[in-house]
């Protein structure tokens, strides 16, 4: 097998921690490191740990950054000691964070100006498909720097799609995420609504499954979410953060945006009310907390 050069791999949560557990058993060494002190160590992912930025800067050649939003990896390249305050020539920074078109090209230009490379990366699926290497990679820009990093790609992606130009893959992302979200909060106020109105809830999603209604986010946690388990595989404050980043791309290109604005309130009302921190589809407690039920399958 080829050896891979090393990988500097910033943000070990969700998303990040099973990418850099597939590198490293498929022998890439990597060097891990997180804004979050109390993330998952990088050691116990068979990486070695940075003591910050600063070590990362001076010594890669290839960053991979996976964190929560566009300005936390603007601000990972512009701080004092940042990762673009003095990197070696020829350096390429991966971006698998969902961020939003604005902030692609405001980076791609900071680094091309370091020196650099900007990969624009982002990803679909879950936690639970990077830890099996299985995620979905979403790839803008040229057709060369793509050609370079598939080799690391394949090793955590099932599927590598070069969606267009620098750009139009966080284009697609937002979109998408926007539908599944949207897709969420539809069906949770649906089975708020259900309960309300005393319905057997044991029946929903087998009804729903049964024709149009059925989504692939609802196959994924309509049940968990009628059992009470929020467990945040995919948080309501990312949902609500790339809702937020589809809902001003939507404004910047002149549409009107009545369903992105009612959804964006939808999860910024649930946030509001304590639940940023669980699952996405813990906003069907906010529908709760307006009707006043409780959407739970009643196990006997």
């Amino acid at each position: 097998m080829t050896t891979l050069e090393r990988v500097y791999f910033i943000g070990l949560g969700g998303m990040g921690r099973g990418m850099v557990k597939n590198l490293v058993a498929k022998g890439v060494a990597v060097t891990g490191y997180d804004l979050n002190p109390v993330a998952v160590a990088a050691a116990s992912l068979g990486a070695t740990a940075a003591t910050g930025v600063q070590e990362i800067r001076e010594n890669c050649r290839i960053v991979m950054i996976c964190v929560n939003e566009a300005e936390d990896v603007e601000a990972l390249m512009v701080a004092r000691d940042g990762l673009l305050a003095g990197p070696g020539p020829g350096f390429i920074i991966v971006d698998h964070t969902t961020g939003s078109p604005q902030m692609v090209a405001k980076l791609d230009r900071m680094v091309r100006e370091a020196g650099g490379r900007y990969a624009e990366a982002p990803m679909t699926r879950t936690p639970k498909h990077a830890d099996l290497g299985k995620v979905n990679v979403l790839f803008g820009g040229e057709t060369e720097l793509l050609n370079d990093l598939r080799p690391h790609f394949e090793l955590y992606a099932e599927n590598i799609f070069h969606i267009g130009p620098l750009g139009h893959a966080i284009r697609l992302k937002l979109i998408h995420n926007y539908i599944a979200f949207a897709n969420v909060a539809a069906w949770c106020e649906g089975f708020a609504l259900a309960a309300k109105d005393g319905l057997d809830l044991s029946q929903v999603i087998g009804i729903i499954s049964a024709a149009g209604g059925r989504s692939g986010m609802l196959d994924l946690y309509g049940q968990a979410t009628l059992d009470g388990d929020f467990t945040p595989l995919m948080s309501l404050a990312n949902a609500r953060k790339d809702v937020r980043y589809y809902a001003r791309w939507l404004e910047d290109a002149g549409l009107p945006g009545f369903m992105a604005d009612a959804v964006h309130q939808t999860y910024r009302q649930a946030a509001l009310l304590g639940h940023d921190g669980e699952s996405c589809t813990a906003v069907i407690k906010a529908y709760e907390a307006v009707t006043g039920v409780d959407a739970r399958v009643k196990r006997k």
